[in-house]
């Protein structure tokens, strides 16, 4: 069982995210690049999220049967959480 973060303390009162700490985008401008054509902008953010989310609000960004298929556009941006991921996403973890 995971625990997401409720709505009302994912978002600051200007409509951006917490963990995105070194940006300055709103949710939906973030969800809004998770959806992008292009794999690797859709890869950069992927990564963005998995490294500064926690793991129990990531599925309510992306579907994570979506996220083995992104897996070569955004692994190069986990950092030290690479391995983890690696592994939740290789043992079945489906975010729910």
């Amino acid at each position: 069982m995971i625990y997401p973060t409720p709505d009302e303390k994912l978002v600051d009162p200007q409509g951006r995210l917490t963990f995105l700490w070194d940006v300055e985008l709103t949710r939906a401008e973030f969800e809004e690049r998770l959806r992008d054509p292009d794999p690797a902008v859709r890869g950069y953010w992927l990564g963005k999220l998995l490294r500064q989310a926690k793991p129990d609000d990531v599925p309510t960004f992306v579907r994570v049967d979506d996220l083995a298929a992104d897996w070569p556009h955004f692994e190069r941006y986990l950092g030290q959480s690479r391995d983890m991921w690696a592994w939740l996403l290789s043992s079945g973890w489906r975010g729910e």
